[in-house]
């Protein structure tokens, strides 16, 4: 086999190989026999046709795998004879392939780069310190009753903050529509969490009232007969609510999964809570400052091909936290380039610091993280099994714990300076109490306060 190699620009690569004709011929040969064993032709007992016969029959179609297996084969033979690390596939460029001479064909592809990193001891890393405080519980206690509030029937009319209850229903052009009636319907005036033409609507109203709201439902309502049409929404009043805040008492405390202890068991697991939040805060600062510095300090050239890969992932992602389907609604693919050069820079700087140093996965932090992954899960110990039983699903939880282990290698290096802040300029917790920072973990105390024992009553998908 012949192999020359040249450089085509940056970390692009040509190859060309020649295997010469007997070699292909040879092997031509050898698989024609093998066929000769087993086939059945028309006329012949099994394995009995004749060679000629196969040759003719076959010839060409087991030529074309030979010329693939062989463009195959060498390539990798090539590369490794010439040291090479490609980055990707190659596209194979025929040169010869008729049945008289060496097969030839020219492979271009890019190579991974060479990478030297600089000292992580130049690395500048600033590392925030913070504590829970009896004020923040307060505040965290005061948020945590603002997402259960109590609704107390009153006689009068609809204002701010009041909860509705309410029939309606929907009709297009004067027709009824499928799916259109509702009972029951819980609508929070000013919470934002229905049509603004039904909050606005229902300011005033009063319990056995009747009321007609013109109003067009949103283009991504679930119902698809609804979506984007113009609609009436007869709507039966059937009571008025108003909002006010639990007592902190007992039935508040179980109400956050705390049986036992009262008010100071539930200030203590919201201050667990607090400074679990704020160490995976802190961890998370340190952990992006840390790989942004590595990636800054360290430029190298990447492989095209990988950060095309990237960008599709970046858009496959996208498009999957979005809720999109059709791929032209997709952001243009320039726009995800950068983050996707980062992406494999990163990874590139990752595997060269785990190999050149030597880092083995740990298998201790590898079961803690998968145990972490499984507690989200009704059955745990059946969700553990189906990680366990995929190999892909382990490898991305050891790729990740090996990606921290190069992080606490580099923070143990860096030159760290500590900044003082609070917990709420640090986890922006303060600034508002929006339902969706509550965390509904499973039976599991998570960020911000002790687990919830049901869930919300209020329909706000109208």
């Amino acid at each position: 086999m012949q192999v020359s190699l040249s450089d085509t620009g940056g970390l692009s690569r040509r190859l060309e190989v020649a295997v010469p004709a007997n070699e292909v011929a040879k092997e031509v040969q050898q698989r024609l026999k093998r066929l000769s064993r087993t086939a059945r032709l028309k006329g012949f007992r099994p394995g009995k046709a004749p060679l000629a016969v196969i040759t003719k029959q076959f010839g060409e179609q087991v030529r074309a795998e030979v010329l693939s297996d062989l463009m195959r084969s060498s390539f990798v033979q090539a590369v490794t004879q010439e040291k090479l690390r490609p980055a990707g596939g190659p596209r194979i460029e025929p040169l010869a392939l008729g049945p008289e001479s060496d097969l030839k064909y020219a492979a271009h592809f890019e190579v991974l780069p060479e990478i030297s990193i600089n000292p992580p001891e130049s690395l500048e890393v600033e590392r925030p310190t913070a504590e829970v405080t009896e004020v923040d519980i307060d505040t965290m206690v005061e948020n945590m009753r603002q997402q259960r509030p109590v609704f107390t029937t009153v006689e009068r009319s609809a204002r701010d903050t009041d909860r509705v209850r309410l029939d309606y229903q929907a009709r297009i052009g004067g027709k009824p529509i499928e799916s259109g009636d509702l009972s029951d319907v819980h609508v929070v005036i000013g919470s934002r969490q229905a049509m603004p033409e039904l909050e606005e609507g229902l300011r005033g109203a009063a319990a056995g009232e009747q009321r007609t709201l013109n109003v067009v439902f949103p283009a991504a309502h679930p119902n698809k007969t609804l979506a984007g049409q113009s609609a009436e929404l007869h709507l039966s009043i059937k009571a008025v609510e108003e909002q006010s805040l639990p007592a902190v008492d007992e039935e508040f405390f179980r109400t956050y999964g705390v049986e036992q202890g009262g008010l100071a068991e539930m200030r203590g697991e919201v201050r667990r809570s607090m400074e679990q939040e704020l160490a995976e805060v802190i961890r998370g600062r340190m952990r992006a400052q840390v790989l942004e510095a590595l990636y800054r300090s360290n430029p190298i050239e990447v492989p095209q091909a990988l950060v095309e890969e990237q960008v599709q992932q970046l858009q496959i992602d996208t498009a999957r936290r979005l809720g999109i389907r059709d791929a032209s609604q997709l952001p243009r693919a320039e726009a995800f380039l950068e983050p996707a050069r980062r992406r494999v820079a990163l990874g590139l700087l990752v595997t060269h610091i785990v190999q050149s140093q030597g880092l083995k996965v740990d298998r201790e932090r590898v079961l803690t993280r998968l145990n972490a992954l499984v507690e989200a899960y009704p059955n745990a110990d059946e969700a553990r099994r189906a990680y366990l039983q995929n190999p892909d699903a382990m490898r991305q939880i050891e790729s990740a714990v090996l990606e921290d282990q190069v992080v606490d290698w580099l923070l143990e290096r860096a030159r760290v300076t500590e900044r003082p802040m609070s917990f709420s300029e640090l986890t922006g917790f303060g600034r508002s109490a929006p339902e969706h920072e509550h965390n509904h973990d499973h039976g599991h105390v998570h960020a911000h306060a002790p687990t919830e024992r049901h869930e919300q009553q209020e329909a706000g998908s109208t």
